[in-house]
């Protein structure tokens, strides 16, 4: 692979990571202050409402997100394939939007919580904001303004931190923590629109149909697999859960963020740069980048053994001891959460390479099946069997994807890596299970064996001729140079 397009998707992948990766502090922040003010049921409703609305914006996100990446990516001029992009979202968000109102009292009867309609309702507002603000963002990525995007979001996860807060601390409660929510949107919406403005109003020669047909079998992959990412909550809760176990579990969720960052900051960089290299013949380096970013995936597991480890300390420290039975979920979750990581890079690997249908024929059986698998393990077991279906299911559908990607792009996963994080994997949970922290002792302790993991790979020899140079040349250009806007 040329350093030139590599560092820039690794200098890319740098800036958007840790744009994104606000949202684990101030996440952890928000988490920690909201379950402190709201209590284990109060939190259980916040909780309850974020996931139907993310799953509708997420989803809407999803119908034209990787679409728009290809074909802002491959056009010349981006501005018409912008302009139909943003004038689809408006247009599904606001229907999406009005359907939620209609129903949010139906939902909240069924899941037994006559409160939850308002918020809902309340809620709905932020699915236009949010979903217009993500064209916008995923027009970033498909220009290649990975400096930008990653500012867009740095700028959302800040303000929605200190909206929340703020809003809580006044004393509106539950209703303030969906205001603050929607308030970021409002403040990314207005940041995006200094750095790019796609017509909005303008007619796109762009052919709709083209947009669709690529969107359609992508939409029923990120439907799927959102669903999938919350559908043990929801089950946990229909299936006779309170709201102060779903405030539990959601915690749990809430703390198995770091590899979800990664997926939504990585892949849409992945599948815009393997598209450039795909469309200019670039086959082979097009193969290398998918290789290096499995490998990439395959270098968390051991700090998801970490985190295993420390599990109960981790809890303790974030949430306080009214959440300590979260500790065994957030144990399991993390690795499930790495599991879809995982599913996340590989499915952007098999849709810049021209394959959008394998996707969902791939991930969209997970759905029934854990459906099913959880009403005959959650009566029986509870939260853990719960935690334990997801996870189980996540590692399953990555290794379908790894296979598809071998045998239709002849992309090997590595082995050896793999090997080398099964064993960091065992010494980071043995490191962490069997040396005692708390409070910032417990930073530190994590820290630490963070830090020896990576010497073991490094150790392992994990770091490839060259990668050293690479990785620092990556992380001059994130750090000194920005994008050009076409």
């Amino acid at each position: 692979m040329s350093f030139s397009r590599a560092e820039n998707i690794a200098g890319g992948t740098v800036r958007v990571f840790l744009a994104e990766a606000l949202l684990f502090p101030t996440g952890l922040i928000t988490a920690a202050y909201l379950t402190r003010n709201l209590g284990p049921a109060g939190y259980g409703l916040f909780t309850l409402a974020s996931v139907i609305v993310v799953w509708i914006e997420w989803s809407i996100t999803a119908v034209f997100g990787r679409a728009t990446f290809k074909f802002v990516g491959e056009a010349q001029d981006w501005k018409p394939v912008g302009s139909a992009v943003v004038r689809l979202h408006i247009a599904v968000s606001v229907v999406s939007a009005a359907l939620l109102w209609l129903v949010s009292v139906p939902v909240s009867r069924y899941l037994t919580e006559p409160d939850l309609a308002g918020y809902l309702r309340l809620y709905a507002i932020d699915i236009p904001l949010f979903s217009l603000a993500q064209a916008h963002r995923n027009i970033l990525v498909g220009i290649g303004a990975f400096h930008e995007r990653a500012l867009v979001s740095a700028t959302r996860w800040i303000a929605r931190l200190a909206l929340i807060l703020a809003f809580v601390y006044l004393g509106l409660s539950v209703r303030g923590a969906i205001l603050g929510c929607i308030g970021a949107s409002v403040i990314e919406l207005i940041v995006a629109r200094l750095y790019i403005r796609p017509p909005i109003f303008r007619y796109s020669e762009f052919p709709l149909a083209r947009l669709w047909d690529y969107a359609l079998p992508l939409f029923l992959f990120a439907l799927s697999l959102r669903i999938y990412d919350k559908l043990d909550l929801v089950m946990l809760k229909a299936l006779g859960g309170t709201a102060e176990l779903a405030g539990i579990y959601g915690a749990a969720q809430n703390l198995s963020l770091v590899p979800g960052v990664f997926a939504l900051s990585f892949s849409p960089l992945l599948l815009s740069s393997v598209s450039r290299a795909l469309i200019s013949g670039q086959d082979a380096q097009a193969r290398e980048m998918g290789v290096n970013a499995i490998r990439v995936v395959m270098v968390m597991i051991p700090f998801a053994g970490m985190a295993a480890g420390a599990s109960h300390e981790i809890t303790q420290f974030v949430f306080g001891s009214a959440f300590v039975d979260s500790a065994p979920l957030f144990s399991m979750l993390f690795f499930g959460a790495t599991g879809l990581a995982m599913i996340s890079v590989t499915t952007a690997i098999l849709t810049a390479a021209g394959r959008p249908a394998l996707t969902f024929l791939l991930i969209g059986p997970l759905v029934p099946l854990a459906f099913f698998a959880d009403l005959k393990v959650i009566p029986r077991y509870g939260a853990t069997g719960a935690a334990a279906v997801t996870t189980g299911f996540a590692i399953a559908g990555a290794l379908a994807t790894l296979i598809a990607v071998y045998r239709h792009l002849q992309i090997a996963p590595p082995a050896f890596t793999f090997l080398r994080s099964l064993i960091l994997t065992a010494a980071g949970w043995a490191a962490a299970a069997f040396w005692p922290a708390a409070g910032i002792l417990l930073v530190l302790k994590l820290a630490v064996i963070s830090s020896l993991i990576l010497l073991g790979f490094f150790l392992f020899g994990e770091m490839r001729p060259g990668e050293a140079a690479f990785l620092r040349g990556a992380l001059h250009t994130a750090s000194h140079t920005k994008m050009e806007r076409e």
